[in-house]
């Protein structure tokens, strides 16, 4: 009898099997929500809550990290899979989790990848959800398509309806502290090559002139224009706003909008009382080798000390004159 009921299982199992050409795969549950556990931990920020890619990291990564739910698992191997997660992929971002994840962890997190994203094509948690403190996310709705890139954010405001105003509204206001990767029509300039601290507080996203509602920090991305600067102290402006405007402002004063959260807070190269104490032989030692218990960086490992010297006369002839002593 026992024989009879081994063999009469035998042909279940081999009648339901899936069609020729694919893979038996019996998912285990238990193994299951423990790679789902690892994943939304470890990997997500990369990869994505489903697998997708479709992450704000993914933008500034090159190449781009791997998107589960466009990658065939005939192409690609359990075994390659728990190598490269256990010793990372050398000219890419992935780092090797042999530190910090064990073997089973990580036979886990890759069986998991394999159903979840690869055979089941399926979405994994959401993030918006009650247990994550979001009751009710559907209310958010009109917010929607400025966060998935449905609508470009730079869609001007005229052509916009009533519900998708008060999306972009709710967006700007709420949900861009988290999706700030939003879709546009113009990229334009990644990063600007001065220095700014507006739009920040003030700020508003109606204002036609966004500068003018930022006045109490504008005035001090503003850097001087003086007259005859001298060749030193020029190619010293353009050193100056690459690596010291951030904190120390455009004008040199430390009053701009990271300058007002530093503490303590950057020095103003224009206060009299501190700069007719200070001789370039001081401002030399002090940007070569930084201050202790300040922001103030060391900077003799990024700039040669004739770009030191550079930006010293830059310092001189645009805020204060140095004492020659």
């Amino acid at each position: 009898m026992s024989l009879f009921y081994h063999a009469l299982l035998l042909l279940l199992v081999f009648f339901t099997l899936p069609a020729t050409g694919t893979d038996f795969h019996y998912v285990d549950e238990g193994l299951h929500e423990q790679g789902r556990t690892i994943y939304n931990y470890r990997c997500y920020f990369c990869h994505g809550y489903s697998g997708d890619a479709k992450t704000l990291t993914s933008t500034y990564l090159s190449p781009a990290p791997r998107d589960f739910t466009q990658t065939n698992p005939k192409s690609l191997s359990r075994q390659s899979m728990i190598k490269t997660v256990k010793d990372g992929k050398p000219g890419t971002a992935m780092h090797g989790f042999y530190r910090v994840l064990k073997d089973q962890e990580i036979s886990a997190v890759v069986e998991f990848v394999r159903t979840e994203f690869m055979l089941e094509q399926r979405p994994n948690t959401r993030y918006h959800t009650a247990a994550n403190g979001w009751p009710n996310h559907d209310r958010y709705q009109d917010a929607f398509p400025f966060a998935t890139g449905a609508i470009p954010l730079d869609k001007p405001w005229l052509q916009l309806s009533p519900a998708q105003t008060r999306g972009k509204r709710l967006y700007l206001n709420s949900c861009v502290t988290c999706h700030d990767r939003a879709v546009v029509s113009d990229e334009g300039e990644i990063w600007s090559k001065q220095s700014v601290s507006y739009p920040r507080n003030n700020y508003s996203h109606t204002t036609v002139d966004a500068v003018s509602s930022a006045s109490i920090y504008a005035k001090h991305d503003i850097a001087p224009v003086p007259e005859n600067l001298s060749v030193e102290a020029s190619e010293g402006k353009k050193l100056w706003q690459q690596n010291c405007a951030f904190c120390h402002a455009a004008d040199g004063t430390g009053d701009n909008w990271i300058g007002s959260f530093l503490e303590p807070k950057p020095r103003n190269l224009t206060d009299a009382n501190f700069m007719s104490q200070i001789t370039r032989d001081l401002l030399l030692k002090r940007i070569r080798n930084g201050l202790k218990n300040t922001s103030m960086p060391a900077w003799k490992n990024v700039l040669r000390d004739t770009e030191i010297q550079q930006i010293i006369s830059y310092i001189d002839e645009a805020f204060y004159r140095i004492s020659k002593k």
